[in-house]
């Protein structure tokens, strides 16, 4: 064979293995490459004529294991429904390949028919995958465990209390013996107690120079209303629940012998504001006893919610991912939710909810019931009970995934003046 004849078989060689390599990277790179009529990429794995979203991850990386009670929730809640598969690629290196896959987690979408519609990297949270599922024209079936809608609109008992009855703050009964008011031009505002009156008055916007002087508490001894300043108070504490008990005497021997009879501090005024505005709701900045409040970890800091509303707010008001600790308002047990770049991320127990308590305006239209009338339960049944057992509640149930959207979705100006009450006067 001439020199010619070799350099052309050479040169057709080189071209036959050129298009030999181009054909399997154009395979792998094909949306939906391995997957031919109806059987999925994973080998001998059918999807009988099913969606299917495949999660490429590994059991170490930690966006993956935000992914892992998303994935499992999914696969339980439309089971017949949707297919989901989770493929770790550490310990099958070999399977990211078929993928064409450049990070995890990564997420790939494919229709009925094994055709990729849609792949994304990165956590992806439950909302954003049914949400993309809807705009990719999937219907998927509402799963048969998600709770059913509850609401009530309408209060279960007429509210016969008369105004003066009723705290300001906290919609509480007043105590006689506790009552604080607050002298406006419109009228003294009652309030069932002096952290109650701290709360409002940590949440005002208005002049507040000298405002202690429109304040009166009531002398436990003699229970008569006296300056809220000149007044020296036992500071104690509630052995069962921790909370402070706060007992307000004009005259210094009766608190001495009621601190003798009952323990606590004796204090002055500017003391016991001190110790109430110390803890600080992170979201919206109103005072807080830490029993009462969800506990939050906000970007490797430590702050508190004062209702869980507010506590998912602390995502919005900060920009960083949030760790929520927060009680069942019926029985007590621990909530946990974790979110990761304003979403979700991961909720125990899976199945916890929200109160999202309302009441209607004058105009007809609903608006939040406050900080008061919110709060998680574990589970659907827990939310319905305590709604039996609160009957002047209204509002309605949703999920914690859309109160968290709910916070997120405000602006810096609504988180400023969230909370917020632009003057002290009676309602």
């Amino acid at each position: 064979m001439n020199k010619t004849g070799k350099i052309v078989i050479v040169i057709v060689l080189i071209v036959a293995v050129a298009v030999v390599i181009t054909l399997k990277q154009n395979n792998r790179a094909k949306p939906g490459a391995g997957i031919a009529e109806g059987v999925n990429a994973v080998e001998g794995m059918s999807t009988k004529g099913l969606p299917r979203m495949v999660d490429l991850g590994a059991d170490k990386c930690i966006p993956c294991k935000m992914m892992a009670p998303i994935l499992e929730q999914l696969k339980s809640e439309y089971e017949g429904t949707l297919i989901v598969d989770f493929i770790d690629v550490w310990k099958n290196p070999d399977e990211g390949p078929k993928y064409n896959i450049k990070l995890i987690p990564t997420q790939i979408f494919f229709d009925a028919s094994g055709k990729e519609r849609f792949r994304h990297e990165g956590f992806f949270s439950k909302e954003d995958i049914l949400a993309k599922w809807k705009e990719l024209g999937v219907d998927l079936t509402k799963p048969v465990s998600q709770s059913p809608a509850f609401e009530r609109l309408a209060a279960a008992q007429a509210d016969n209390r008369t105004k003066d009855q009723i705290c300001y703050m906290c919609d509480g009964d007043i105590n006689a013996k506790t009552l604080v008011t607050v002298q406006t031009d419109k009228g003294p505002v009652r309030l069932c107690s002096p952290h109650c009156y701290f709360i409002m008055y940590s949440c005002l916007t208005e002049d507040k120079t000298d405002f202690e002087k429109k304040v009166s508490v009531t002398d436990w001894a003699a229970g008569e209303l006296m300056p809220a300043a000149s007044a020296v108070y036992v500071y104690d504490m509630d052995g069962e629940t921790g909370r402070p008990v706060i007992k307000a005497f004009a005259d210094n021997e009766k608190a001495k012998s009621e601190q003798k009879s009952a323990s606590g501090s004796i204090i002055g005024w500017e003391i016991l504001q001190d110790k109430e505005l110390t803890t600080r709701c992170g979201f919206c900045d109103r005072s807080v006893y830490p029993q009462d409040a969800a506990r939050v970890i906000a970007g490797g800091l430590h702050t508190w919610g004062c209702c869980s509303h507010c506590a998912l707010g602390v995502a919005a008001r900060t920009g960083n991912d949030i760790e929520v600790h927060e009680k069942d308002r019926l029985t007590g047990e621990e909530i946990i939710v974790k979110s990761l770049d304003g979403k979700m991320a991961s909720l125990e127990p899976s199945s916890a909810v929200a109160w999202f308590g309302q009441r209607q305006k004058p105009d007809g239209t609903w608006g939040s019931a406050g900080c008061f009338h919110q709060g998680f339960f574990v589970t659907a049944q827990n939310l319905e009970k305590w709604v039996e057992q609160n009957p002047y509640e209204t509002g309605r149930l949703i999920s914690i995934s859309q109160a968290l959207a709910n916070k997120m979705k405000l602006s810096p100006q609504q988180i400023q003046k969230a909370c917020k009450i632009g003057e002290c006067v009676p309602k």
